[in-house]
């Protein structure tokens, strides 16, 4: 891991997003939440929660983070579910990889829980959006 601990605690802000393609009888039962499997956006955004949580698990030279805040939002279009992730803290290294890996997680259990019923889905467009770093 790279060594941090010269850095000065800072305000570590990081915002990302990215879409799952889905057809369109897919998008009726989610926004029906009639899905065989239940609650899709309510359940990808707790797994997008829990995923940021435990990023420094999952990659490797991820420094362990004590995280303020973290929020999946998950909206859905005419054929996509769009999954933006915020998460903030204040520390020495920023909370990227922690936003990036909750969007991803949250699109993967959109596509777990949706794979029955759409074989035709795609995940796509994952970005980090926002960083941002500020003196306390």
């Amino acid at each position: 891991m790279v060594d941090v601990s010269g850095k000065i605690p800072q305000l570590r802000i990081a915002r990302a997003t990215g879409k799952i393609l889905l057809n369109e009888k897919t998008i009726s039962l989610i926004r029906e939440n009639t899905m065989k499997k239940g609650d899709v956006l309510g359940v990808a955004r707790i797994a997008g929660i829990q995923a940021a949580k435990q990023t420094a698990t999952l990659i490797p030279l991820c420094h362990p983070l004590i995280i303020d805040k973290i929020d999946v939002q998950i909206e859905l279009s005419d054929d996509a579910a769009i999954v933006t992730s915020k998460v903030v803290c204040t520390g020495r290294t920023g909370v990227e990889m922690e936003a990036l890996t909750a969007v991803n997680i949250a699109l993967l259990t959109i596509y777990d829980m949706c794979k029955a019923v759409d074989k035709s889905m795609k995940i796509n467009e994952i970005t980090l959006i926002e960083k941002v770093k500020k003196d306390v």
